[in-house]
This record gives structure tokens, C-alpha cells and sequence, in this order.
């Protein structure tokens, strides 16, 4: 007790900590009274410590650093950016697509000053922000009129709620489609107001049943593309120029829902072939809904494209306001949907796209260019090998298809749990790197790695980095 007395008479004093050399730039960052709660906090656990046994006294200096060390750490933030080498190239917990140069910079430009958001310069007075994009998107889809909102799902939701609130929705049971996240359609549509009315069975939904549900309390007929899983076998589904004819005789509205929607044939760079809107708005129906953020590229958004008459009345619904975009998204939307007006530059441009189309033997060379200074890095415990990988697109498109690639395998001589300890170990490096745990290695795919020398200078610190909890990388789709 007297040993324990007389250490805790000598740890410094919280003004003594506020004038040393390393407090000078702790107060600079943080200000005095993060940094004087900082301090507090360090002598605390030291007197905790010394009447616990421990004989370790410290300095000021080392006070002062260990409190900039704990307020750095709780300044850095949890959106830092990451190397997503899981394999999933839009995946949706790493945020799915990484933007275009040109988007970023016209999303900045709107952070910085004040912009024509809805404001007529011509006419010089009140504006409307669709204004922005709806010329292009409208030649880019061949659509009449179009709008945005701030994501998909809420594309839905409008749409569904303008067109047939309080009325019914026929939708074939094959189509009814769950999410990540939990959205599932029935239950978008009841909060869109909508009466579901399913039709057909899961794998074969025939016009017949379409025609046989049809009745006065109609207010829509929904197809809705299955982008993220297939029904393969004795099926059969209705076309969209079909149901467009439907709709038209039975004088209701026809609305397609393409999920993850694309503007370009991607059978051009080796992928396999979705509908594009201006397919889906070629065969009739009265509105289109697709996302911004997927295949397409571009930043969080929700686009409907259709029927000038019906766009006008969606753009009328109140729920328009609480869904809509901000400026710095609407300026990055706007940018990325120019580059789309240069499909054969398309690919060099826009990340999405360049990274999908990097063939495997680009990717092959840069794994064996990389696998000395990994195996450097994760050191003796651990073998590192080339492997051949399939990535996959995420984010609900093409979800049984695949796309040739390569990584490094890295397997662990030890066992015991020491690949969830370098997985982790990974995650919490400054940059963290993040792959996944499959088949019992740690796989490293390449496909989304664009800065090597960032890479490795970001391995470079795995000798000093404590492993975290243990945890899987996992893919998400």
C-alpha cells in the first residue's frame, strides 16, 4: 500500500500534462477541453492501474501522447476509405460504386458554393432541380419525362403510391421480390398504400392470369425484374410489351421496376446481357423505375422515367419532397450521366465499369507482382499463394453470374484461429484491407485493388497492428 501511495503522489498533475511539448499540438488539434478530458481520462486509468499493483509511473510526455493517441483515434472516422478486395465489386456494405473523377468533382464544386439548384437563370426566378438531369435522362432512355429521388426503394414507393393509392396492385408471385436489408416488396407496396393482388404461381405466371384479375378497383399492373435471383426450369413469365398491351386495353397503368437498371448493353465488356431502360421503356409501359448506384454507376439515387402525364403527377405527390435529392448528389448524378453519352470512353471513365471489364490475366499479373511483399508483410505464419478467384458484381445484379479473376490465398501454418486474427488484423490497419474467409484461407481478390502502392504501404503496418476481434470478411450481395 505504501509502494502504491507513494507511485500515485508522483504521477504528474492535468496542468503539468498542459504544458508539455506534445499538449501544445493536442490543444492545437482538438481544442483545450478535449484535451484536458483526454488527459483526465489517461491519469485516471494510470491510477487505477497503480493501485492495482502496478509499479509503472508516467511521464508527462507520455500522458500527453497517450491522450493524443485516444482523441486521434475517436476524431477518425468510420468512413475512412478501405481496399475492398472481397471480391464483390458493387458491394453494398462497402458502398457500393466508387464514382468518376468528373463526379466527384462537380459534387465538391456544389459543397463549396452556392449552386442553381431551383433557380431559372434565364427566367431568373424559382426553378425546378429535376430540371438538371431530366434532359438527360430522358435521351438516354427515350423516356417522355423523368424524375429522381434519393434511392430505389423510394422510386417504388412513390410511384406505386401515385399511381394506385388506395387501390390494387396485380403482380405475379414469381416477382415479388426480398432485398437486402429486409425490403420486400409486398410490404413497400402496403406502405405505398397498395392492395397487393398476386397472380400465377412462383415459377409460371401466364396473360390470363393478368386479364383475370383485372377489375374496377385496378390501378396498376407491376413487373418487377428478379435481378437478384433466377427461377430456372418449367417457367414462364409475361413480357412487358405484353402487359403493356394489357394495361392499355384494360385503361390502367403499366410500371416496370428494373432494380439494378443499366443504360448500356453490357454484353460489350464480356458480362452477361441485362435490359436496359430504354429496352424496358421501348416495349410500352408507363413508367420505369431503376437505381443510380448499381450498374449504373453513379451515386445513391432512384430514377422513374415514363409518361410525361404521370411523371407530372408523381412529381405533384407530397411524398416527392421527403424523398428527393440534395444538391451535391444531384451534381454528381448529373456528372455521371454524361459520361454515358460517350459509350466508347464509357469503361476508361466510369469506375463501375473498369472494374467489371479488367480482364484475368491483367488481374493474374498484378497478384504475382504483389506476392513477395505480401508474403513479407503477413510474415512466416502464413503462406501466400496465386489463386484463381470469381468475383461477383453485388448489390442484387447478375447474381448467378461470375466473373474470372485472381488474388492471393493466404493460409495459415498455425491454426488456432490465426486467419480471423489477420483478418482482423487487416480491418484495423489506418487503410483497412478487407477480403474474405472461404475454404480455409483468407482470400485476397484483386479485381477492385486500383493502388498498389497504397496497399502495400498500408501492409507495411500490420508488424505494429494488435489484432482486433476476431470476425469474417464477408461478401455481400
Amino acid at each position: 500500500m505504501e509502494i502504491s501511495n507513494a507511485a500515485l503522489r508522483l504521477l504528474p498533475s492535468v496542468d503539468s500534462v498542459l504544458d508539455s511539448v506534445t499538449a501544445a499540438t493536442l490543444v492545437e488539434r482538438f481544442g483545450r477541453a478535449a484535451s484536458t478530458e483526454a488527459i483526465r481520462s489517461v491519469l485516471t486509468e494510470a491510477r487505477v492501474a497503480l493501485k492495482s499493483g502496478s509499479s509503472v509511473v508516467p511521464t508527462v510526455e507520455q500522458v500527453a501522447t497517450l491522450a493524443l493517441a485516444r482523441l486521434a483515434d475517436e476524431d477518425r472516422s468510420g468512413l475512412r476509405p478501405l481496399f475492398n478486395l472481397t471480391g464483390t465489386v458493387l458491394h453494398t456494405n462497402l458502398g457500393r460504386a466508387v464514382l468518376a473523377e468528373s463526379a466527384i468533382e462537380a459534387a465538391v464544386e456544389a459543397m463549396r458554393e452556392p449552386v442553381a439548384l431551383e433557380f431559372d437563370l434565364a427566367a431568373g426566378k424559382r426553378g425546378e432541380r429535376d430540371d438538371h438531369v431530366r434532359e438527360l435522362l430522358c435521351a438516354l432512355t427515350g423516356a417522355e419525362d423523368a424524375t429522381v429521388v434519393n434511392n430505389n426503394a423510394a422510386a417504388v414507393l412513390l410511384a406505386l403510391n401515385t399511381l394506385a393509392g388506395g387501390r390494387e396492385a396485380i403482380v405475379s408471385r414469381g416477382e415479388l421480390i426480398e432485398i437486402g436489408g429486409a425490403f420486400r416488396m409486398p410490404d413497400i407496396m402496403a406502405r405505398a398504400g397498395v392492395m397487393l393482388v398476386e397472380v400465377g404461381t412462383t415459377n409460371r405466371t401466364h396473360m390470363k392470369d393478368y386479364t383475370a384479375a383485372l377489375t374496377e378497383a385496378t390501378g396498376v399492373i407491376l413487373k418487377v425484374h428478379t435481378s437478384n435471383y433466377r427461377i430456372l426450369g418449367f417457367t414462364s413469365e409475361v413480357g412487358g410489351a405484353e402487359l403493356a398491351r394489357i394495361a392499355r386495353e384494360a385503361n390502367v397503368a403499366l410500371m416496370n421496376d428494373l432494380g439494378s437498371g443499366t443504360l448500356v448493353d453490357l454484353s460489350r465488356y464480356g458480362l452477361q446481357k441485362e435490359p436496359t431502360v430504354r429496352e424496358a421503356v421501348a416495349q410500352g409501359p408507363d413508367v420505369v423505375t431503376f437505381s443510380g448506384d448499381k450498374l449504373l454507376g453513379g451515386p445513391q439515387a432512384g430514377f422513374i422515367v415514363g409518361k410525361r402525364a404521370l411523371i407530372e403527377a408523381i412529381n405533384r405527390n407530397p411524398m416527392k419532397r421527403a424523398l428527393r435529392v440534395d444538391k451535391i448528389r444531384l451534381a454528381a448524378i448529373e456528372a455521371t450521366l454524361k459520361l454515358y453519352r460517350d459509350p466508347d470512353r464509357l469503361a476508361e471513365r466510369l469506375p463501375t465499369l473498369r472494374l467489371l471489364a479488367r480482364t484475368h490475366s491483367e488481374i493474374e499479373d498484378q497478384a504475382r507482382r504483389l506476392l513477395p511483399d505480401v508474403r513479407r508483410a503477413v510474415g512466416r505464419a502464413f503462406t501466400v499463394d496465386v489463386c484463381e478467384c470469381e468475383s461477383q458484381i453485388g448489390s442484387g445484379a447478375l447474381p448467378l453470374d461470375t466473373i474470372s479473376s485472381a488474388g492471393l490465398a493466404v493460409a495459415s501454418n498455425a491454426g488456432g484461429g490465426a486467419l480471423e486474427h489477420l483478418a482482423a488484423a487487416l480491418r484495423g490497419l489506418s487503410r483497412p484491407v478487407i477480403g474474405r474467409l472461404d475454404d480455409g484461407a483468407l482470400i485476397l481478390d484483386l479485381r477492385c485493388l486500383t493502388d498498389e502502392a497504397a496497399f502495400l504501404s498500408a501492409l507495411n503496418e500490420l508488424d505494429r497492428s494488435a489484432p482486433a476481434q476476431s470476425g469474417n470478411g464477408q461478401r455481400s450481395r
